[in-house]
């Protein structure tokens, strides 16, 4: 079953969660790609259209909240989901008030996450699609 929500790119420097993620979202029926880092991911964004970009917080280089400040500069209307392993309430309201549309805790789980997406993807919200 396909979903219309479009693409959706996973930013994650850990390979292992990054390759997981996707598995588990293409196996929904979701139309996925992933890169490693923040850098990576305004570079496919700027030459992709993508829907939703769900990215880690804790990676070398450009964190997620600074790649986040980035997206939204560049490409306002494309929601984010922030997740992280090292989850507190200062990366929490930052990424809140920087735009993300969530923030969730790793490990993810594909219900937490599938629920997100639903209210973020139901019919009168200002998702990009």
């Amino acid at each position: 079953m396909a979903h219309s929500v479009g693409k959706i790119l996973i930013v994650d420097d850990e390979e292992n969660a990054r390759i997981g993620l996707s598995r588990l979202l293409s196996q929904e029926g979701y139309d996925v790609e992933s890169v490693g880092d923040g850098r990576e991911a305004l570079d496919y964004i700027r030459d992709h259209q993508v829907s939703l970009v769900i990215s880690d917080i804790h990676m070398p280089g450009m964190n997620g909240l600074v790649f986040l400040r980035e997206l939204h500069r560049h490409h306002p209307g494309i929601n984010v989901i922030m997740i992280t392993a090292y989850g507190g309430v200062e990366s929490y309201l930052e990424a809140m008030n920087l735009g993300a549309f969530e923030y969730i805790n790793k490990p993810v789980k594909l219900n937490e996450l599938k629920s997100v997406m639903s209210k973020l993807f139901r019919p009168g919200t200002t998702a990009t699609a």
